[in-house]
């Protein structure tokens, strides 16, 4: 695999990706690749131990992690989560008993994307004004991990990044780093990056994230650190590697698929703190992560015994793995896209029942036409083009850049038949309701 270091270089330089990191593990053997430098113009070469923001691959350490007291006994999946949070009984009103930790995990809880404010006890404004009851399908949360890592907390009297410290990446060898909260000051990590590719600016950008989203998009790691959470997660006759920390069968629910938790556009199924990306019957699964200005990307096999892990610091770092897909599977590594298939041509006319506003949280996704076209504005920024197809699934076009998105669809109302809801980058929005 040694000739994967000149596409990856050769990627990153044409995607302006000021610095990567690229591991394929396979038969026990680790492929090991970097390029460039940790921020733009600094010097500092990206090396092995580079710790880059991985945004939301945070998630599967914190899924993990939770796991670990599943096994030891401390905490119970389908309890309700009032039983550990009960400040969350009042705001959470007729599904205070119904929400879980396995929803919040798959995703499947019902809340709002983002975490609405700061702080332990104000998280109960997150669960607020559900999207959908919970176990009515998918919708993705930061919100839901927050929570996660609150319960977390309670349960072992740490905080989270202590808790994640010393029971989960002690033990797995590694050393991460930290983007929010006061762990973050002694944190040496990689910068991320924005790209101006029309005026060939490539800028260092600063970590942004509340102390409450830790939990979500909190963590930076190197490639070789993802690897080495990555082996727990592989079955034990292909090469997974066995701390004693999570019990075999809890590590195998974490990868089986969670009913009714389809991650339209994102993956092909998810399970726990785990995407499944079946794309050509494969099997692969693990998690992506965007924090501000990187790119990171987590794969593996449980069956076959392989992992493959990226680190980009810089926003078109999706684009770089997207051109690795091809150079790995030249390998034999078979990773395919699971974003699903778009019929190329557009519906005729466009759907007028489509437009509207609808809301997720604080977020208002507007769909609107405009000149003959219809589009996507995103809390009064205008954001993408879509051309609708059969099925009301729709595909993206972003109007900055041109690039194509992740497709979403519109969903109906399964008694009136009235499309009521939008599915974006996997997070459900609800129509807004008129005001009187």
């Amino acid at each position: 695999m040694d000739h994967l270091s000149e596409p990856l270089r050769r990627a990153a330089l044409h995607h302006d990706v000021p610095g990567a990191q690229l591991v394929v593990w396979h038969d026990g053997v680790a492929a090991e690749f970097e390029f460039g430098e940790e921020r733009h113009g600094s010097g500092r070469a990206v090396s092995r131990d580079s710790k880059v923001p991985i945004g939301s691959i945070t998630k599967t350490f914190t899924a993990t992690l939770l796991m670990v007291l599943v096994s030891d006994g401390d905490v119970d999946l389908d309890a309700p989560v009032v039983e550990y949070l009960p400040e969350l009984r009042d705001a959470l009103g007729g599904t205070a008993d119904v929400l879980t930790a396995r929803h919040l995990l798959s995703h499947t809880g019902g809340l709002h994307s983002e975490v609405v404010a700061e702080g332990g006890p104000a998280l109960a404004r997150s669960v607020e004004d559900l999207v959908q009851p919970p176990g009515a399908g998918f919708s993705y949360s930061n919100a839901g991990y927050a929570l996660i890592g609150r319960l977390i907390e309670v349960v072992t009297g740490m905080t989270w990044a202590e808790a994640v410290s010393t029971i989960l990446v002690k033990p797995l060898g590694i050393d991460l780093g930290f983007v929010a909260g006061p762990e973050s000051a002694a944190s040496a990590t990689a910068s991320g990056h924005t790209v101006n590719r029309a005026l060939s600016l490539v800028r260092p950008v600063e970590q942004d994230l509340m102390a409450v989203e830790a939990p979500a998009g909190g963590l930076a790691a190197s490639a070789a650190d993802l690897v080495a959470l990555a082996k727990m997660h592989l079955t034990p006759r292909h090469g997974g590697i066995d701390p004693g920390l999570v019990d075999p069968d809890h590590l195998a629910e974490m990868r089986r698929p969670v009913p009714g938790a389809d991650p339209f556009g994102l993956a092909d199924g998810w399970g726990l703190g785990l995407a499944l990306f079946d794309g050509g019957g494969t099997g692969w699964l693990g998690h992506d992560g965007t924090a501000d200005g990187t790119s990171c990307h987590l794969r593996l096999a449980p069956d076959s015994g392989t992992v493959v892990a990226l680190t980009a610091n810089s926003a078109t770092g999706a684009a770089l793995w997207c051109d690795l897909l091809p150079e790995l599977r030249a390998v034999g590594i078979d990773l395919t896209d699971s974003a699903p298939a778009v019929d190329a041509r557009p519906q005729a006319a466009i759907p007028g029942d489509c437009t509207g506003t609808y809301v997720n949280g604080d977020t208002a996704y507007s769909v609107v036409v405009r000149d003959d076209e219809l589009h996507l504005v995103v809390d009064d920024e205008p954001a993408a083009r879509l051309a609708v197809r059969d099925g009301f699934v729709f595909s993206v076009t972003d109007l900055t850049n041109g690039a194509a998105g992740r497709p979403g669809r519109f969903l109906r109302d399964p008694r009136s038949g009235r499309i009521d809801r939008i599915q974006i980058g996997g997070r459900v929005a609800g129509r807004q309701r008129d005001v009187a």
